[in-house]
């Protein structure tokens, strides 16, 4: 067992131990323990429910460190945080709402893009959260729209049944439930946070003296309509800095919120914000919505032991911290990373197995040599003629290339022999071992390599594909003495099931 591996056993241990000491024992549990498993939506699934269990066993002992991302980009930052501090944040935080005056067809890839990535997250072991920042219904996603300063009159007529803002906002919604509805198809739980910092006057929805008929609208039509019993409701204003950003009158209550939080911003950590916080949360857990400097674990260790998560929002990673800083605090023993909590999560409650997801993960690069930070997508099977022009996606029409992975499930014990048609350079693994090497130019050439399968099990499929300049195709095939040969069809294809992004 090496050191890294020591220590995460070790944290783990000494978080998870004491609780089931408490259970075996027969002695009574926590409060927060006894009712950590119910979500106030009534039909949460077990992924939900073992989520918040999970927050409630670290509240006090750890922080559950996290990194967000935007909709056009959804893995960059994130990556950038592990490539400087050797750790990966446990939380990874999503953004849904479109700013840039993106088309329709735009917004769908994004979010596809988004929604691809959190299922691989999830399955690596990390813990998803959202974000939307939704411009005002039927407006242009742009973020001046999104901070369109409108009037408490103007406002109701959104939360009225029957008015065109009404029909336009629940537009949005069932846009955006689509997406969660992927991940919850997939056995995604979410920490959804929607209208956040309401308190504030810079979002169309702050400041609003009815703000809880906007939350609780979209609440029914999630929950009652679209059924995503995935998600866990995260309320979220931002810190009183001032008597103009009091939050409680937009407090929707406690059987409408099932995790509290707080934006906080210029390493402005107060006792007071968390006291607050803590009194109205009444036991449920509370958290670092967002912040611009990563909070102090010696800080929240002395007096803030019970902020369950923090966020550090986009690009301000670098900006507002220092490498050093990003690495001493990710590799400190009260930040939890992913490799952590993923352990404690499956020791704290029942495990929770997630379906498999048809499809391979599909990474694209817009050079020749698979680096720097991937457009992501989840691609059926490889069947592709794209001939002179690109595969979409803002990837360039010549010199790109594409890593493809996941798992392949053979029909039968035989050996298989595969097959790649490609233009230009390919490789391919299966269960590790290359069998098919031919990274050169050429055009429309078959390659072939073979590997005995067992039928019915799981095998680690990676290919790596790169187009030069002109026509651009690739196709996968196999057969075998019972399998003619064929596409490799989706239903044998899935989802890696512990990618590391």
């Amino acid at each position: 067992m090496n050191y890294r591996m020591f220590r995460i056993v070790r944290r783990v241990l000494s978080i998870v131990l004491p609780l089931c000491f408490v259970l075996a024992s027969g002695s009574a549990a926590p409060a927060s323990a006894v009712s950590a498993a119910n979500p106030i939506d009534p039909g949460a699934t077990a992924e939900a429910k073992q989520l918040l269990n999970t927050l409630y066993t670290v509240t006090g002992k750890n922080i559950i460190s996290g990194q967000h991302d935007y909709l056009e980009s959804p893995d960059e930052i994130n990556n950038k945080l592990n490539r400087i501090s050797t750790q990966y944040a446990a939380l990874h935080g999503y953004e849904l709402g479109p700013i840039m005056g993106q088309t329709a067809a735009q917004i769908a890839e994004q979010r596809k893009n988004v929604v691809n990535s959190a299922i691989n997250w999830y399955r690596a072991g990390g813990i998803v959260t959202m974000t939307f920042h939704e411009a005002l219904p039927g407006t242009a996603p742009v973020w001046s729209n999104v901070q369109k300063s409108v009037s408490q009159a103007d406002f109701d007529k959104y939360v009225t049944p029957g008015t065109p803002q009404y029909n336009s906002l629940i537009a949005d919604l069932d846009s955006v439930a689509a997406s969660l509805e992927t991940l919850r198809d997939a056995g995604v739980p979410v920490l959804w946070r929607p209208y956040h910092e309401m308190n504030g006057d810079w979002f169309w929805w702050g400041k609003k003296s009815n703000f809880s008929a906007l939350w609780n609208l979209m609440y029914d039509r999630f929950v009652n309509v679209h059924h995503l019993d995935n998600l866990i409701w995260v309320w979220c204003p931002n810190a009183p800095t001032s008597s103009n950003y009091t939050y409680g009158d937009y407090f929707p209550g406690l059987s409408k919120v099932d995790v509290l939080a707080l934006d906080i911003y210029n390493n402005d950590f107060r006792q007071s914000y968390y006291d607050n916080l803590l009194k109205l949360a009444q036991g449920k857990p509370i958290a670092i919505g967002e912040n611009g400097e990563m909070p102090s674990p010696s800080l929240l260790s002395a007096s803030q032991q019970n902020w369950a998560y923090f966020m550090t929002w986009g690009s301000m990673l670098t900006q507002n911290n220092s490498n050093d800083t990003i690495y001493s605090y990710m590799n400190s023993s009260y930040y939890l990373t992913r490799a952590e909590f993923s352990l404690i999560s499956k020791i704290a409650g029942s495990p929770v197995t997630a379906p498999l997801v048809n499809g391979l993960y599909g990474e694209y690069f817009p050079n020749l040599n698979l680096s720097g930070v991937p457009l992501t997508r989840t691609d059926a099977k490889l069947d592709f003629n794209w001939r002179s022009g690109s595969p979409g996606m803002s990837v360039p029409n010549d010199n790109f290339s594409v890593r493809w992975t996941g798992q392949i499930q053979p029909r039968y014990s035989e050996t298989y022999t595969f097959s790649t048609l490609s233009d230009d350079g390919i490789r391919v693994w299966v269960n590790g071992t290359l069998i098919i090497d031919s990274w050169i130019k050429q055009s429309w050439t078959e390659r072939r390599g073979s590997i005995a399968l067992t039928a019915g099990q799981l095998y680690d499929i990676k290919i790596e594909y790169y187009e030069g300049q002109g026509d651009s195709m690739v196709k996968l095939m196999w057969q075998s003495a019972s399998q003619t040969k064929e596409t490799v069809p989706a239903e044998v294809l899935f989802q890696p099931g512990a990618l590391q992004n």
